[in-house]
């Protein structure tokens, strides 16, 4: 569908692509991965032409629709969900209209000539139509928009009243339901619950028809979807035919047998430059030397592709909290409503945390998780029922909302400073560099970094303290998978207590031996880890 080729693509001195090839076949699903600022979303917007290779081709399949779904959903207001959605597949919905008009055409008297050429051009216009879903769009868009999670109580309500996380899911309800014949999809899964997740995974595994391009930070998601792995990195690109996992294991062979061709290549070079600097000054040997030199001279040298830095960094081992952590009595929360009703939330929560757990919070978007972990946290207060915590308990917070309330005007080293403000300069350097800012970056001012590079930053700052319990809400949004995967042998280790709310199903399946799950306003707690629990909920 489409093929870059020998692409290059430079922005001032950074070189990000040096003669990149790309293939995307019809009908496959691939996967993007390598580290932030590789050049992945350079990618998805070479192809849409919101941006030129300085060299090189990019061909695409003739009338190939390209959809594309990034992480800029630009402006929505004026339409209802429904009809935002219905106006993304505006020329689908001409097309009927001319189909229509020809249909009342072709009821008129006409020459058979020109009534020939009236039938071509229906039957290319009914194929189209076919081809694009134009039969079911509406029915579809309907569906499309129930399994994001948007029901049909808010097919009527305007754009303008959604959060920004809703409207990212009407954006990629809009992309789906055009059927692009190739799809785009910049981190599809950031704003979406576990429910929601899967059921994108059901939609494009058995209903989408078309290509599939994606960047994802979810492992399981790109294990399931993902039939050929692309690496973005080194200013290149390198396929691998399977998914994240084979992705894993097939690049730690290819590296070892690069390393080992390496090391030959560099046995063979000493040997031959040994001789040649043994017998240089010999005339008997001028023949034998000269020929070294020339071969020497046309090897093409094997050269080691640096590894993708990693953050390094583990919790401090916590001062000891009393067994009890967190004791919940029938609590419960409301929040007052704009026209002054009370809307509650959940009530008559009771259960224990306990020195230790490591507890999911879990629950479709709007029920409560995030209301809840801030009772927890202690950021908002409960409206009935008594919170105790227990002895020495000392808590550190990460919020979803956490990179909004970093000083944007201060630095990454004035940042973590804060948050140890009796360390001295070596250790909080030392503490940056353990999250990928060293030398001059640790003074690059907060609004100048990307989201990864923020939640790093509040990372740090968590790390910068004593705690014993860490309450988390989305803690792996902007990290890429090697981040998450520091993140989470971290906190397998961390010898507290944590409770998390995630989407990130790999990450609670490795992590968790408790659940507890908000329904209907009430919470069940699963004395199992998260396998457990979606078993008991399949």
């Amino acid at each position: 569908m489409i093929h870059f080729n020998n692409i290059c693509k430079q922005y001032g001195p950074q070189i990000l692509f040096a003669n990149a090839s790309l293939h995307i076949p019809r009908g496959t699903c691939t996967g993007l991965v390598g580290p932030n600022g590789a050049g992945k979303t350079t990618i998805f917007r070479l192809i849409v032409g919101e941006e030129e290779a300085d060299k090189g081709d990019i061909i695409f399949a003739k009338q190939a629709k390209i959809g594309y779904f990034s992480q800029d959903v630009g402006e929505m207001a004026g339409r209802s969900a429904l009809s935002e959605v219905m106006a993304a597949a505006a020329d689908v919905v001409a097309l009927g209209e001319d189909m229509r008009a020809m249909e009342e055409k072709m009821a008129t008297p006409m020459e058979d000539d020109a009534m020939a050429e009236l039938l071509e051009r229906y039957g290319n216009a009914v194929e189209e139509f076919e081809h694009r879903g134009g039969y079911d769009l509406e029915s579809r868009a309907q569906a499309v928009l129930t399994g994001l999670g948007i029901g049909p109580d808010d097919f009527g309500r305007p754009v303008e009243s959604f959060s920004g996380g809703w409207k990212m899911r009407i954006a990629l309800a809009k992309i789906l339901t055009v059927q692009p014949d190739v799809l785009l999809l910049d981190e599809p899964t950031n704003h979406l619950d576990v429910e929601s997740i899967v059921w994108l995974e059901n939609w494009l595994a058995t209903e989408f028809k078309g290509s599939v391009l994606m960047t994802c930070h979810d492992q399981d998601f790109m294990n399931r979807l993902a039939t050929r792995t692309v690496e973005v990195a080194n200013k290149t690109t390198t396929l691998y035919n399977g998914n994240y996992d084979f992705y894993l294991r097939e690049r730690e062979i290819r590296r070892e047998q690069l390393l080992a061709s390496h090391r030959r290549q560099q046995d063979m070079l000493a040997k031959e430059e040994e001789f040649i600097a043994r017998f240089a000054a010999r005339a008997s040997h001028a023949a034998q030397v000269q020929s070294r030199v020339k071969k020497i001279e046309k090897i093409e040298r094997i050269e080691i592709p640096p590894e993708q830095k990693r953050i390094v960094f583990a919790f401090a081992e916590p001062p000891r909290s009393g067994d009890d952590v967190i004791g919940l009595k029938k609590v419960g929360k409301t929040w007052s409503q704009p026209d002054g009703q009370e809307k509650s939330v959940f009530g008559g929560v009771s259960g224990m945390v306990r020195r230790g757990d490591k507890i999911a919070v879990v629950g479709v978007n709007g029920a409560g998780k995030s209301t809840f972990l801030k009772v927890l946290a202690g950021e908002t207060e409960a409206t009935s029922g008594l919170v105790n915590v227990g002895a020495n308990v000392n808590t550190g917070y990460f919020s979803q909302h956490a990179m909004d309330i970093l000083d944007p005007k201060k630095t990454v080293f004035e940042t973590v400073q804060d948050a140890m403000p009796m360390a001295n300069i070596g250790v909080v350097r030392n503490l940056c560099a353990a999250f990928l800012f060293s030398g001059d970056t640790v003074d690059k001012r907060i609004d100048m970094l990307s989201g990864g590079e923020k939640s790093r930053v509040v990372l740090a700052t968590l790390l910068a303290r004593p705690v014993n319990l860490l309450i988390l809400d989305e803690p792996t949004n902007h990290l890429d998978i090697l981040a998450r995967d520091v993140l989470l042998d971290a906190l397998k280790k961390f010898a507290g207590t944590v409770v998390i709310v995630s989407h990130d199903r790999h990450f609670l399946r490795c992590l968790v031996n408790r659940v507890f799950a908000i329904d209907h306003g009430e919470m069940i707690v699963y004395e199992g880890d998260y396998a457990y629990y979606r078993s008991k909920t399949a």
